[in-house]
């Protein structure tokens, strides 16, 4: 019994391996920039009034590769403190998740309102710790994910604005030449699409949502 709870037993590494696969969408999601990221892009594409344009794949493929290149510096901290002294046997499982969760921590720490983590203290009745870094993540996971929407619910409004104005405009002129039955959607969205390449529309909006993580 005692060796197969064994944390340096090989069988327990690979079972401990295979469940870290199976969290890795839910560790993606709720430890890394990846929420707001996408829910901004999603945004997007429905301020723009393209359903499907860009489709879900690329948003979600445009999405991964910039939450890699966000998380490269603590990821790069987390593979040489934690994961490489692990692989080369020099500490154990256990020590190389204390590690990792350093850097984690302050990553997610520079994002989470203290707001946000003030209302999941007072949930868990628990006080607060001395030092930031001494929060549980049972406190700071959920205060971080709801920091992540709202700042990404605050980027998704700024873009909404300027293509809402074009859809206002559109509709007017519509309204005041009598063509009520040609939905404004169809006549807004070139000049909409126009707009955003005039721009540069993608180069701003992903160099604003990488920069709001600095």
């Amino acid at each position: 019994m005692d060796s197969a709870l064994d944390l340096n037993n090989p069988v327990m590494t690979v079972f401990l391996v295979i469940s870290f696969l199976s969290l890795l969408p839910a560790i993606l999601v709720m430890f890394t920039s990846f929420t707001r990221i996408v829910v901004v892009l999603s945004f997007l594409r429905q301020a723009i009034g393209s359903q499907q344009i860009p489709p879900n794949p690329v948003i979600i493929g445009l999405s991964l590769f910039l939450t890699l290149f966000v998380m490269y510096p603590t990821v790069s901290v987390v593979n040489r403190d934690s994961i490489t002294p692990y692989v080369e046997k020099r500490i154990s499982l256990v020590e190389a998740v204390q590690r990792a969760e350093t850097p984690m921590k302050g990553f997610m720490l520079r994002q989470t309102r203290e707001k946000d983590i003030a209302l999941f203290l007072n949930l868990g009745k628990e006080k607060a710790p001395a030092l930031p870094n001494d929060l549980s993540m049972r406190i700071l996971v959920p205060a971080f994910a709801i920091s992540e929407l709202k700042s990404a619910f605050e980027i998704g409004f700024l873009l909404f604005l300027p293509f809402l104005i074009i859809d206002m405009v559109v509709a007017s002129v519509l309204l005041s030449m009598g063509m009520m039955m040609l939905p404004p959607v169809m006549v807004s969205l070139p000049f909409k699409l126009l707009l955003f390449v005039l721009v540069d529309g993608w180069n701003l909006v992903v160099g604003s949502v990488v920069r709001s993580f600095q």
